[in-house]
């Protein structure tokens, strides 16, 4: 289902995509938050070094208020993953988990960048060697071979099933799938094997993954492991579109002041642009963000 053009798509719902939101959709044009505010590390924390909060603030609070807040401006929450993000012209076509189609004239990254690992034995001494964290940069390293995807959400079955046109054997290793009617039939559709209920214990192999342990003691033999804990990531979707990532360490977007990527309609905000990692800092990118691409959108449309 596709539906009408959407002036800015923001992608997360923590301080920076929220105020991005707040400004964006005050200079009028349409606006939709893609994210779940549990997802933002302010959810889970307590604030008491920003200007005008007096005392202790739950983040919690805080993300709640602003969602309603920019509901009743105009913006609309979809409480979704992205999958996809693709660029047609001036358009970005963008899929999220449910099957939705959205067409955005400018995209706003406010998805922070943690990477979540799973903590077991040979992961950090074998992440680059068969140890990943991005199907999509990597899927082409494996063409042949079997590898396993863990997780529980969105990332991991989509992960999965485009794996599928790489690997020989792809194994989805979860315990408490939670994702779509949608990507479940998918998934049960396809030809991936599912270790439901199960979990990695130990990642083997010396020099390259050849292995893993799961936790009821079964070894798997593959040569490849993704860890794909969570939504779809912004550096993973970003730099699928040639947006460019800081030189030095590659783990961040980078912008210019007004907020803008190397493609144009593209713009980011928040700890996904760089350190220091604090709410006042999301907040004023995600301002100039919301402007700014807002501005933008509202001059192609005029055009």
């Amino acid at each position: 289902m596709v539906q009408n053009i959407i002036d800015v798509v923001i992608i997360g719902a923590g301080p920076a995509g929220l105020q991005a939101a707040v400004h964006a959709v005050r200079k009028k044009a349409s606006v939709t938050v893609l994210g779940r505010i549990e997802r933002s590390s302010l959810y889970w924390a307590h604030v008491e070094n920003y200007l005008c909060i007096d005392g202790v603030k739950e983040g919690q609070e805080l993300l709640e208020t602003g969602i309603n807040q920019i509901k009743r401006f105009g913006a609309k929450v979809l409480e979704e993953d992205v999958l996809h993000i693709d660029q047609n012209d001036s358009l970005f076509l963008i899929k999220t988990e449910s099957g939705t189609d959205l067409q955005a004239r400018s995209v706003i990254f406010a998805t922070g960048t943690s990477r979540k690992k799973l903590k077991v034995k040979g992961e950090k001494e074998l992440s680059g060697k068969g140890v990943s964290y991005c199907v999509d940069c990597d899927a082409n390293f494996y063409r042949n071979v079997r590898v396993a995807v863990v997780g529980n959400e969105s990332a991991a079955v989509d992960g999965a099933l485009t794996l599928l046109g790489y690997a020989s054997d792809v194994f989805l290793i979860t315990k408490g799938l939670t994702v779509t009617n949608e990507l479940k039939e998918k998934l049960n559709s396809s030809n991936v094997k599912v270790l439901d209920e199960n979990w990695v214990k130990e990642i083997t192999g010396v020099n390259m993954v050849d292995g893993l342990i799961l936790e009821d003691e079964e070894n798997l033999d593959v040569e490849g492991i993704f860890i794909e804990l969570g939504a779809k990531g912004a550096i993973e979707l970003a730099t699928n579109l040639g947006v460019q990532l800081d030189q030095e360490t590659f783990t961040h977007i980078d912008t210019d002041k007004k907020q803008k990527t190397n493609i144009a309609g593209i713009f980011a905000a928040g700890d996904i642009s760089g350190q220091p990692y604090q709410m006042a800092k999301a907040v004023g990118e995600g301002c100039v963000a919301g402007w700014e691409a807002a501005n933008y959108s509202l001059k192609k449309k005029r055009s």
